[in-house]
């Protein structure tokens, strides 16, 4: 058996909502105490506990790449601040042998004061190596992040883009025995995602052992070998990643033809509903082949709202990435402006483009300068009716019926 890196047995976080904060520091915080403590005279105090993370148990070993998946609030990045000893755990104990490096959030571990020298440095010492074992990796974690020319810059001044590269080939290249990653790879472009999937296989590869936490199921299925699915802090399965993403896109879809958001997410914007419509009649989430159907968004834009864009993503029942669309595709910018009112947007999917088989939406939402995702909020099917993979024996995900032209013969 391979050696254990992270043993955790029946971990649990509580919180106490409503709880008071941490020590009174500064002279703010303490105005602000007296403020808050004159408010609560007489006031009935609601401190009741919240389960973040409950019994979670699993092994790390060397090799491993364990994926953490789950819907928001679910616990993951509780899980990742325990086994990064950032957080004590309220029950349970995770016992960790060897060095670990944590990614969790763009800009955690950075002084933005220093430059991205320095803060190389800087991390190189927090994980506990000396300075010329950091000298002697330097110039490969610059490269990597390709950040070549504003490595002396302050890092305050960097974009999300070149900090969360920095962060990244500075976590990776440091030699960790475990290396924990949250959503943050959201933040880099494709090519660097790209860069980084291939270094967290490297580090899997080499004695090592990998953590990551993601929304996207396509770098789960081709990272991961272990998948652990939590809900509401709880391990609901674990195991193989294609059973676990398989299990958990079947239960995170809707079996209707219409999603509803539970609560407005923003001020600005509204979404009512996203919608399976056919073109046919039927059922609406079962449609045949040769049949097409749209993706249809019914919103609210109530106040001035930063430019921005709809967006949807069609994922097989392996969780991979199938296609994707977005309401700018045919405009020259990413972002368009918003006119206010109530409004409906749809998106046509033809005919003879998918293959028979499961598929689930997700779809994203703009808030103000940034976009809300909302994960496998619908399912549908694509039935064998006239499907050309069927009739032909074609392989492939897609079986789109392309145009063909023919001269006369000469």
């Amino acid at each position: 058996m391979a050696p254990t890196l992270i043993s955790a047995r029946g971990l649990g976080k509580k919180y106490l909502i409503g709880e008071p904060g941490s020590a009174i520091v500064t002279l703010r915080d303490k105005i602000t105490d007296i403020a808050r403590s004159i408010g609560r005279v007489g006031a009935r105090i609601d401190r009741r506990e919240f389960w973040a993370l409950r019994n979670v148990s699993f092994d790390l070993e060397v090799g491993d790449v364990i994926g953490v998946i789950g819907r928001n609030g679910a616990g993951k990045s509780t899980l990742l601040k325990v086994l990064s000893e950032i957080t004590e755990p309220t029950e349970g104990e995770a016992h960790i042998y060897g060095r670990v490096a944590s990614l969790l959030e763009v800009g955690v571990g950075f002084h933005p004061e220093l430059s991205g020298r320095e803060n190389v440095f800087l991390n190189g010492a927090i994980l506990g190596m000396t300075r010329s074992e950091i000298r002697r990796k330097f110039d490969e974690i610059v490269a990597f992040a390709e950040i070549e020319k504003f490595i002396d810059t302050p890092v305050k001044r960097y974009s999300s883009g070149m900090y969360i590269r920095l962060a990244f080939s500075v976590a990776a290249h440091l030699e960790p025995d475990v290396l924990i990653v949250d959503e943050v790879l959201a933040v880099g472009d494709i090519a660097f995602q790209r860069k980084c999937l291939g270094k967290m296989e490297d580090i899997s590869t080499h004695g090592r052992a990998v953590v990551v936490v993601t929304h996207n199921m396509s770098i789960v299925t081709q990272l991961c070998e272990k998948v652990i699915w939590l809900d509401r802090g709880e391990v609901v399965q674990s195991g193989p990643t294609r059973e676990v993403v398989s299990a958990y896109l079947a239960i995170g879809a809707s079996g209707n033809a219409e999603w509803r958001p539970a609560a407005r997410a923003s001020e600005l914007f509204e979404l009512h509903s996203v919608a399976i419509r056919r073109s046919g009649e039927g059922d609406p989430v079962s449609i045949p082949a040769d049949e097409s159907f749209t993706i249809a968004f019914d919103f609210d834009v109530l106040d001035a709202l930063a430019p921005g864009r709809l967006a949807f993503l069609v994922s097989d029942s392996s969780g991979a990435a199938v296609f994707a669309s977005a309401s700018t595709d045919t405009l020259p910018a990413i972002a368009q402006p918003w006119t206010r009112g109530r409004q409906r947007m749809s998106c046509t999917i033809p005919a003879h483009l998918l293959a028979p088989g499961q598929y689930f939406v997700t779809v994203s939402e703009p808030t103000d300068g940034t976009e809300l995702i909302h994960d496998h909020i619908l399912s549908f099917t694509i039935t064998e009716q006239n499907s050309l993979i069927v009739r032909d024996g074609r392989p492939g995900v897609i079986a789109p019926m392309l145009p063909w032209t023919q001269e006369p013969p000469r």
